[in-house]
């Protein structure tokens, strides 16, 4: 077997580029290889600033032979059509085989292909891969054509046996494959030849090259906390930064800094975010939990142990520092409500308005939201108006990712309500399925009505995500709402509130376009309002009870027969339950992760409480756990046995068989005693029901498990008596009534 050592060797990548690159090397090449039929054992990839290397092991020395079988004419055909197959072949007549296919003889042209060296289909896989490389940005230099995201220098590619290494030759551009490479830019300049990948990597070792970027990242993590320890400091965990230092170095040296005290004042936010962003420094905290130092990583060592590198980084340090103190002090002379002022000027979308306007709709929202997740209104209200404003700001102008975090410190040094200004840091929380979830109360009210007045106005407007496009992240605001709701147990209804949201969005877009009058928007609204108070989503049936409250209006106002009106209501009932459904998928996805089966839930979707999430998550628990025990999984069957019995005979005798049935008509004691048990379940499961007592539900099915086993292992449900038949099918309707009082058994896979 051979083992293939491919290098790129350029200047340098870019480190976000290097990840990707490596990955899609190692996927290129081996794909390319195994396409031209040359198979491998392992391959893995590795990248530097500098370089691209991938390492094959086992590969064949050659590819196997290909036979090709290509079916002809008949062999009596006509000579222009045996000619031109001929042709097409490059055989000759007696090289043809001729077959038996049914009534004549075939013409088959059979050939042999060879298998070729694994240097000749290496090369041309690699020099496929070069040309065609999915860098994001590329660059062309020089006289060449060949694209590659910086100059490209040169190509170590080699295949090793155990009889020695040999180089496979082939040209790219002007650049021939060879042994050689190079080390670090500064320590080890002149050009090596190599044997082997462990000969390669213990030269490049030598010559102060790292070639594993999780070997760089480990040595910079190792250097950087013990260096922190010994000055009584901690390194503060960055592990995206730390891998971006591994792909800005080849020989990574540590070095640390100390802030100059002047800047000490700043928040730790704003200190740790300017140093990550424009320094790629590390920040360290002393054990008050002050940031008080920093470290950075070079990419050499030096005869001065890096003095003059952080002296350098220093200056430059001092420079970035200074910028966000004079931002910081300048937002301070700017009052929060002033700064909040600033985005009614700014559009967050055009069919959505201004930030100022969408503003102004999150702090109602949270307002009527703070009671149901225990907050004060007051102050949910006021975490919602201040909630945008450093979005205003120079310091987020100038560091967008401390939107919220410098939120939080301008509130506080503003003599704010402490829950008030966590909720201006946490209401866009949680970003992501591993994110933390805000649980104080004021947050989770501004969180909740921040991502449900966005989902709302998307929706109104037909900005809904298809297929794998979420332009607006809607599927993360969705899953946002459903983590909330679900990690505080905030019992809310989203269908009403979702109904009333998209009916004031689309309702206001009317208005906006004079479709709408001011005295039709002021009724409009209150009919809005009166989807929340009732809970409910008919607005069919609300419209005709304010229809009949309109006549005592002074002047009556009666939109009923409004075409624009009518439509309004149309669309807002088909928006409001395609984002119901939404919500049910993201309910999905998110349980899906936590073991929950999505037929478990299929199951009690249709059930009513469907919109109260934390309701639906102890429904859905509490049923998976009961199909888990022994009576569940029977019951299911029995369930299932029942249903189908009773749906091929109302098909075959074309009738629904959904009356009550009548104990009297009993004439087995399993008969009996399956009524009795339906009696009894149907009194148990109306409190626990009621209490939404789940367990206490699942307890009174599984009561039903041996009446019902019973029934069907001594009664024959098709009776020769056509009255018994009849009975007994609705027998078996009943059971599938009572039971689906609990969950839709049918939706359950199984049984």
């Amino acid at each position: 077997m051979t083992d293939l050592l491919l290098e790129l060797f350029s200047e340098e990548i870019p480190a976000r580029m290097q990840p990707r690159a490596s990955d899609d090397l190692r996927r290129l090449v081996t794909d390319g290889l195994v396409a031209r039929g040359l198979t491998y054992a392992h391959a893995a990839a590795f990248a530097t600033p500098r370089r691209l290397t991938l390492a094959v092991e086992g590969l064949a020395e050659a590819s196997l032979p290909v036979r090709e079988e290509r079916k002809g004419p008949r062999a009596d055909a006509p000579a222009a059509a045996i000619e031109g197959f001929l042709r097409s072949t490059g055989l000759t007549r007696d090289q043809l085989e001729e077959r038996d296919a049914g009534k004549a003889r075939v013409l088959f042209a059979v050939t042999t292909k060879p298998g070729r060296p694994a240097a000749e289909i290496v090369a041309e896989t690699v020099e496929a891969v070069v040309r065609d490389f999915p860098w994001p940005k590329s660059m062309r230099w020089g006289a060449g054509v060949l694209r590659w995201v910086r100059p490209l220098h040169s190509i170590l590619c080699i295949l090793t046996t155990e009889a020695g290494a040999e180089t496979v030759p082939f040209e790219i551009d002007g650049i021939a494959s060879g042994d050689t490479t190079r080390g670090h830019r500064f320590h080890a300049p002149e050009p090596f030849a190599v044997r082997s990948f462990d000969d390669y990597r213990a030269r490049l070792a030598r010559a102060f090259v790292i070639l594993d970027p999780a070997e760089r990242a480990a040595k910079i993590a190792h250097d950087a906390t013990q260096a922190a320890f010994a000055r009584g400091l901690t390194l503060v965990d960055d592990p995206a930064l730390l891998a971006e230092n591994a792909g800005l170095t080849e020989w990574p040296v540590t070095l640390l800094g100390d802030i100059d005290p002047r800047f000490l004042d700043l928040p730790p936010e704003v200190l740790q975010t300017s140093m990550r962003s424009n320094q790629k420094f590390f920040s360290l905290k002393d054990p008050a939990g002050r940031i008080t130092a920093y470290a950075l990583v070079a990419n050499r060592e030096t005869a001065d142990v890096g003095a003059t590198i952080r002296a350098g980084n220093a200056r430059v340090l001092t420079a970035r520092l200074a910028d966000a103190e004079f931002f910081w002090q300048n937002d301070l002379r700017t009052p929060l409500d002033a700064m909040a002022a600033k985005l009614a000027t700014v559009t967050f979308h055009n069919k959505l308005g201004t930030q100022g306007e969408r503003i102004a709709r999150i702090a109602a929202l949270a307002r009527e939201l703070a009671p149901a997740v225990g907050a004060d209104p007051d102050l949910a209200e006021r975490a919602a108006k201040l909630a945008k404003a450093d979005l205003a700001s120079q310091m987020v102008y100038e560091f967008p990712e401390l939107q919220g975090t410098v939120g939080r410190a301008y509130a506080l040094r503003a003599g704010e309500d402490p829950a008030v200004a966590v909720a201006v840091e946490e209401h866009y929380a949680p970003l992501g399925p591993s994110d933390a979830v805000p649980i104080a109360p004021v947050s989770v009210a501004v969180a909740l009505a921040d991502k449900l007045d966005t989902m709302a106005g998307f929706w109104a407007n037909e900005l809904v995500p298809t297929g794998s496009k979420d332009p607006f992240a809607l599927r993360r605001s969705g899953l946002g709402v459903i983590r909330l709701v679900l990690a505080t147990i905030v019992r809310i209804h989203l269908g009403p509130l979702l109904t009333v949201l998209i009916f004031n969005h689309a309702m206001r877009a009317l208005y906006e376009l004079g479709s709408v009058s001011e005295p039709e928007l002021a009724f409009l609204e209150e009919w809005g309002r009166s989807i929340v108070e009732t809970g409910s989503s008919d607005l069919h049936g609300l419209a005709e009870q304010l229809h009949r409250e309109s006549v005592h209006r002074q002047p009556p106002i009666d939109v009923s027969e409004s075409d624009v009106v009518q439509s309004l209501i149309g669309t807002v009932v088909v928006y409001s339950t395609d984002i119901g459904e939404f919500f049910h998928e993201r309910l999905k996805v998110h349980l899906r992760g936590e073991g929950i089966r999505h037929d478990v839930i299929d199951a009690c979707l249709p059930l009513p409480g469907n919109d109260d999430l934390v309701l639906l998550v102890a429904h859905v628990r509490a049923l998976q756990d009961f199909l888990a025990t022994e009576d569940g999984a029977n019951l299911l069957a029995g369930y299932k046995r029942a249903t189908n019995i009773l749906t091929q005979e109302e098909k075959k005798d074309g009738v629904e068989y959904s009356l009550d049935p009548d104990p009297n008509f009993a004439e087995t004691p399993e008969e009996r005693a399956l009524f009795t048990a339906l009696d009894a379940a149907e009194v148990a499961l109306g409190p626990a029901l009621a209490a939404e007592d789940f367990a206490a539900a699942m307890t009174a099915l599984a009561r039903l498990r041996a009446p019902i086993d019973a029934f069907f292992d001594t009664t024959v449900v098709n009776a020769d008596s056509p009255a018994v038949r009849r009975n007994r099918l609705c027998l078996l309707n009943r059971i599938r009534s009572v039971m689906n009082r609990v969950a839709v058994f049918s939706a359950v896979e199984g049984g």
